[in-house]
C-alpha cells in the first residue's frame, strides 16, 4: 500500500479536489438559464467550471435500449474520439452529447473569455461535475484539449497547462473507443472520477433503460436538489434499482472478463446474440472511496469496470434494502467523504499481478484495503487478468519494435532498386510489373517479407492487442508512411501484372491491402488532413484504371473529370516530393498513357511542364 497522499499519486492538489467538488454541488442549485459556474480567486492558481447536472430521465437516455450513439464522423466534432487504423469512431451517450451539444454554444463566447484569460495568466483549468454534469464535464474538456492551440496563440509554453477534468459520482460516457482514443492521445490522465463504493450512478448505464425507468425517475426526483419539500425515501424503488443494475453490471463485468483471461469458448459471444451488452466503458484515473478513510487509485480501465461490479457485493442478502439505500444516498455525500481529503491513506492499484488473491479477515496492507472495498478473490483474479491483458499489449509492441531493424533492411533494398531502376531510365514500377531480371525476383521477395511484418502490425491493431498509445508513434508514422510509397507501387504493379483486376476488380475498390489503409490512416490523422487525401502511394492504380477506361479515345470526356482531379494530385505530390520524378520518363506507363489523350487536354495540363521537361 502506497504511504502518498492522493494529490501526490494524481499530481494534483487536495485543495483543487475539494474546491472541484463544492463547486461541482453549488452549480447544481444555479438558475435554469446559468449554464455554468466559475471559481476564480485573484491568489489562486487554478480556474474551475462546474456545470449543473440534469434530473430528467430524458437528459439521460435518449432511447431504448441505452441511448448510444456513434460520433458523428463528417464533419467531426470529437476528430480525436476514433480508432485510427480500424477507422471506427467512438460511441457516446446520445442524451449527454445532445446537452453538451446545446450548452456549448451558448456558453462558449463567456467561456472562451474565462478560459482565454486562465490561459494567459497561466493558470490551471479545470473542469468539474456532479452525476449527470460529469459527463458535460468530460465532454468539455475532450473540445477544449483538441482545440487548445487556439487559446495557446502566441505563447508556446502555456500547452504544457492542458485542461483538468475531475467529475464525482459521473455515469459512463463513451464505449471502449472513447478509452482507447483518449490513451492514444496520452490525455486519459487529465481525467480524475471520484466514484463512491455503492454509488449506482456510476453504475447505472450499464443497464437498459427499459429495466429500470419507473424507478430511475423516482430516484433521480429524490436527488434532485433544488426541492423545496422534504421528498421520503425511495426505498422500494432503490432496491429494484440497485437489483436490475447489478445484474446487468455483472453480465458486463463477466463478459469482460472471459475476454481478459483469453477464454476461447464461443459461448460468450454466442450469448451476445441473445443478451444485448451495456456499451459505455470506464476511461482515465477513479479514485473510489471505500469509506473507511481509505482511497483505492486505479488507472486500468479493465480493472476499473470490474471494480464497479465486484465492490459493490452484498456480504448477505440481510443488508440488501440497506445496501441499496445507501446506493442512492452515497451519491449526494461526495463532499462530505472528501472533506478530510490530506488524511485519508491511499492505495495504487499499479501492479495488478502483486495482489494479494486471498480476502481473509486477518489481512493488512493492500489486502486490508481490498477487503474494505470489498473485493473478493474472484474479483482479484479478474484484476490480474488485467494487468496481465496490460503487460502483454506492451510485450507485443516490444516483440514489434525489434522487428523495425527488419523493416529497416527491407525498406533500404527497396529503395535501393528503386535508384538501380531510375539509373536506367526505368520507372521502377514498370520495372517490377515486367519482372524480367533477379533485381526485380530480389524486390518481390523483400515485398513480401515487408508485407508480413505489416500484416501482422495490421492484425495486432484489428484486435486491439498493442497498448492503446502505438498509433500515436510518431517514428511509427514515419516508418509506415515510408513503407506504404515505396511498397504499394510494387503491390499494384503485381496486381495488374497477374490481371488481378479482370477477376477481383479495380485495386482501390478491391485489391488494396489492409496494411495500406492502416498506415495511411496514421499520417492523414497526424497531419490533420482529410481521409483519403494522402493517396500517393495509389498513383499508379489510378493510371492503371484510366488506362483501361481510355483505351477507345470516344470514352475520353466520361473520364476528363477524373483525369484533371488525378494531374491536379500528381502537380501537387510531385512539388511535396511525395512522388519522384521516375513516373515521367519517357517510357513510363504513365508518360506512354498521358501522351494518348488529345492535344489540346495535354497543352493545357498542369503537369505537362513535367513531362516535356
Amino acid at each position: 500500500m502506497a504511504s502518498e497522499r492522493l494529490g501526490e499519486v494524481i499530481s494534483m492538489k487536495e485543495e483543487v479536489i475539494k474546491k472541484a467538488c463544492s463547486i461541482a454541488m453549488m452549480a447544481h442549485k444555479l438558475p435554469e438559464k446559468q449554464l455554468y459556474l466559475v471559481e476564480k480567486n485573484r491568489g489562486s492558481s487554478d480556474v474551475i467550471f462546474g456545470f449543473p447536472g440534469s434530473w430528467s430521465i430524458s437528459d439521460w437516455f435518449s432511447r431504448s435500449p441505452f441511448g448510444e450513439k456513434k460520433i458523428d464522423p463528417h464533419p467531426p466534432q470529437f476528430a480525436s474520439l476514433r480508432s485510427i487504423g480500424n477507422d471506427q469512431v467512438a460511441t457516446v451517450n446520445e442524451a449527454f452529447l445532445t446537452r453538451f451539444q446545446a450548452i456549448l454554444p451558448a456558453i462558449l463566447p463567456q467561456l472562451q473569455n474565462e478560459v482565454g484569460k486562465a490561459v494567459a495568466e497561466r493558470k490551471q483549468i479545470v473542469f468539474t461535475g456532479h452525476s449527470s454534469a460529469g459527463p458535460i464535464a468530460v465532454l468539455m474538456t475532450v473540445w477544449f484539449l483538441e482545440n487548445l492551440e487556439k487559446f495557446i496563440k502566441s505563447d508556446p509554453s502555456t500547452s504544457r497547462m492542458p485542461p483538468i477534468c475531475i467529475t464525482f459520482g459521473s455515469p459512463l460516457v463513451g464505449d471502449f473507443i472513447f478509452n482507447h482514443a483518449l490513451r492514444r492521445e496520452s490525455w486519459s490522465h487529465y481525467f480524475i472520477h471520484f466514484v463512491m463504493r455503492y454509488d449506482i450512478v456510476p453504475r447505472v448505464l450499464l443497464a437498459p433503460l427499459s429495466s429500470l425507468e419507473p424507478e430511475l425517475k423516482i430516484i433521480l426526483h429524490f436527488l434532485n436538489p433544488k426541492h423545496t419539500t422534504p421528498v421520503p425515501e425511495p426505498t422500494e424503488e432503490a432496491s429494484a434499482l440497485y437489483v436490475t443494475v447489478m445484474r446487468n453490471a455483472s453480465s458486463v463485468a463477466s463478459h469482460a472478463a472471459c475476454h481478459l483471461m483469453g477464454n476461447t469458448n464461443k459461448l460468450s459471444d454466442t450469448l451476445l446474440s441473445f443478451i444485448e451488452l451495456s456499451p459505455y466503458r470506464p476511461f482515465g484515473t477513479y479514485v473510489f472511496c471505500t469509506g473507511d478513510r481509505e482511497l483505492v487509485v486505479v488507472k486500468n480501465p479493465d480493472t476499473v469496470l470490474q471494480i464497479l461490479f465486484y465492490s459493490s457485493q452484498l456480504s448477505s442478502e440481510v443488508e440488501g434494502p440497506e445496501i441499496a439505500l445507501r446506493s442512492v444516498k452515497d451519491h449526494l455525500n461526495y463532499q462530505s467523504e472528501l472533506q478530510n481529503l490530506e488524511t485519508k491513506g491511499v492505495a495504487h492499484l499499479d501492479n495488478l499481478q502483486g495482489l494479494p488473491l486471498s480476502s481473509n479477515v486477518g489481512a493488512a496492507g493492500l489486502g486490508l484495503v481490498l477487503n474494505n472495498l470489498g473485493l473478493s478473490t474472484r474479483a482479484r483474479l479478474c484484476l490480474c487478468a488485467a494487468g496481465e491483458l496490460e503487460e502483454q499489449k506492451w510485450r507485443n509492441q516490444e516483440k514489434i519494435n525489434k522487428k523495425k531493424i527488419d523493416i529497416e533492411r527491407g525498406l533500404l533494398a527497396l529503395e535501393g532498386y528503386k535508384t538501380r531502376c531510375e539509373a536506367g531510365r526505368v520507372s521502377y514500377y514498370d520495372a517490377f510489373k515486367l519482372s524480367k531480371d533477379t533485381d526485380d525476383f530480389n524486390a518481390n521477395v523483400k515485398r513480401l517479407e515487408l508485407a508480413g511484418i505489416f500484416d501482422e502490425i495490421k492484425e495486432m491493431l484489428k484486435r486491439y492487442e498493442l497498448p492503446d498509445e502505438f498509433e500515436g508513434h510518431r517514428e511509427w508514422i514515419d516508418i509506415g508512411t515510408r513503407y506504404r510509397r515505396i511498397a504499394e507501387p510494387l503491390d499494384i504493379a503485381n496486381y495488374y501484372r497477374h490481371l488481378k483486376n479482370e477477376d477481383t476488380g479495380p485495386y482501390l475498390i478491391k485489391g488494396r491491402p489492409k496494411r495500406y489503409r492502416y498506415t495511411q490512416r496514421w499520417l492523414e490523422y497526424a497531419l490533420k488532413i482529410s481521409a483519403g487525401s494522402s493517396g500517393e502511394s495509389c498513383f499508379w492504380a489510378e493510371v492503371e484504371e484510366l488506362c483501361l477506361r481510355t483505351i477507345n479515345m470516344g470514352l475520353f470526356e466520361d473520364v476528363k473529370a477524373h483525369i484533371l482531379s488525378l494531374e491536379k494530385q500528381v502537380d501537387k505530390w510531385v512539388q511535396d516530393r511525395e512522388l519522384g520524378d521516375d513516373i515521367f520518363f519517357e517510357d513510363s506507363t504513365f508518360v506512354k498513357w498521358w501522351k494518348t489523350l488529345p492535344q489540346l487536354h495535354r497543352s493545357g495540363s498542369c503537369i505537362a511542364k513535367f513531362i516535356n521537361t
